[in-house]
């Protein structure tokens, strides 16, 4: 039975996420205008300017949340979860917030500027080799040392109020409410836990919307095989310089039935258009940012040949910054074996009328 002393220390820390919710602002929904694609309008959602720098952090505090009110969080204890960095920056963040130690559990090619926040945040970073599997090596550390085990990719489309409650879904249909398209042809978004795609599908079919899902994939991702065989036991096919997205198998919170479409986008344009989008904005933002710019272009050159018009919004996931010594460097690019120029010739044709 919770003590009296427990249900304070809940109560508190739940006030504590109440009162954070209010003082973050909403993200803006950025509009561009392409010479290319007359009567389309492109909407990007910049969760980069979250106070933790990217659409984890929604999810983050959700985590929490679920945590407190399922009664596996309490005071002192601390908390651990597998990730490719963003959300563990923003669940490092929330763990300081509510004075609670942290663990992240990552592959040790995470870009190190990922880990040197997590760490300034005063989080651990546990690095595991590449293709090791994070989630398997932080539940059995919960399990050990009594941790939280905060489970992002098994629990982000069970966390996540998806009906509501100021949800990704509902925060981009009440801004575009008032523009020449308030509802768009599509929404494209990457997948990593498979959360957003399953938040977004939902809500636009409980509001009787028309609005397809697109999810943006870096090619021979988990997400992409099996959602075409609908197989929820797919695996990759090869692996992807892009983090966050691409991963190696299908997560539980994918929901298969709520995707209209899957595109699938090579690294090289992906980065390639992260760098354009720097261009066209004025600020740089991660690779994942880049695969769903890409998808937005083929999903607009589609409804320029049918002649359709309309909105296509997208995501703007995390800040650019994260990716100077990787995705912004040439050197490294080289060493990859990526092709920038290729991917900005592929990206440009795209782009073109």
């Amino acid at each position: 039975m919770t003590s009296a002393a427990d249900r304070r220390w809940v109560h508190a820390a739940l006030a504590e996420l109440a009162r954070e919710a209010a003082r973050s602002a909403d993200t803006h929904l950025l509009r561009i205008d392409l010479p290319g694609y007359p009567g389309i309008r492109f909407y990007f959602k910049d969760e980069a300017a979250h106070p933790t720098g990217s659409l984890k952090h929604r999810l983050a505090r959700s985590l929490y949340l679920y945590a407190l009110c399922n009664g596996r969080l309490g005071e002192g204890q601390g908390t651990i979860d597998a990730s490719s960095g963003s959300t563990a920056i923003s669940e490092a963040w929330f763990a300081r917030l509510l004075g609670l130690p942290f663990v992240a559990v990552m592959p040790d090619c995470t870009a190190p500027g990922k880990v040197r926040l997590i760490r300034a945040l005063g989080a651990k970073c546990l690095l595991v080799p590449r293709g090791a599997d994070a989630s398997a090596v932080a539940r059995e550390r919960a399990r050990r040392e009594g941790l939280c085990f905060l489970d992002q990719f098994g629990l982000a489309e069970r966390a996540t109020d998806w009906r509501g409650n100021n949800n990704i879904a509902e925060s981009i249909l009440a801004q575009l409410a008032t523009e020449t398209d308030p509802v768009p042809a599509w929404i494209v978004c990457g997948a990593g836990t498979g959360g957003t795609s399953a938040t977004i599908g939902r809500y636009l079919r409980y509001r009787r919307l028309d609005t397809r899902v697109c999810v943006a994939e870096p090619t021979g991702g988990a997400f992409a095989t099996g959602w075409r065989s609908r197989d929820p036991q797919d695996l990759a096919s090869r692996p992807t310089l892009i983090e966050g997205i691409g991963r190696p198998r299908v997560e539980p919170g994918f929901l298969f039935d709520v995707v209209d479409r899957v595109e699938e986008v090579d690294d090289a344009g992906s980065i390639a258009a992260a760098w354009r989008l720097e261009s066209l904005i004025g600020r740089r933002y991660g690779g994942s940012s880049g695969t769903n710019f890409v998808a937005c272009l083929r999903l607009a050159r589609e409804m320029r040949e049918g002649g359709r018009s309309g909105s296509i919004v997208s995501l703007l996931c995390d800040r650019g910054d994260r990716y100077d010594e990787t995705l912004f460097d040439p050197a490294w690019l080289s060493d990859q074996g990526i092709d920038l120029a290729a991917g900005r010739a592929t990206v440009a044709a795209l782009e073109s009328a």
